[in-house]
């Protein structure tokens, strides 16, 4: 490339797109290390949201606390399957899913097996 044929309107316009790229560089990384950190966040601190998030595939509806224990929480979660318990268990960086089990009624749709 020969920069002295480069003409003044030529430079600016080179300049200019440059420019604009790099800022949109810059603020899509930007957004998507926020977001990271934000999603890492939700995992460590907000374990209610963590059974979202760790769950997305079951499409977990509504959920309720069942047991709230320091480093164990346990959950009767409404999924697209039926409700499940789930128990997320506290890691030294996130929580995870420590058991999922399904929950089945009986027959005369009572609830209980006696």
């Amino acid at each position: 490339m020969h920069i002295s044929l480069l003409s003044k309107k030529g430079y600016r316009i080179t300049m200019f797109w440059a420019l604009l790229l790099s800022t949109l560089i810059v603020s899509i990384s930007a957004t998507l290390a926020r977001a990271t950190l934000t999603l890492s966040g939700a995992l460590v601190e907000k374990p209610d949201i963590a059974i979202y998030l760790l769950m997305e595939q079951q499409e977990v509806g509504r959920t309720e606390l069942l047991r709230d224990d320091k480093t164990i929480r346990d959950y009767l979660a409404e999924t697209k399957d039926g409700p499940k318990l789930v128990r997320l268990k506290r890691g030294p960086n996130q929580w995870y899913i420590e058991m999922e089990e399904s929950l089945h009624e009986d027959e005369t749709g009572s609830g209980s097996g006696i």
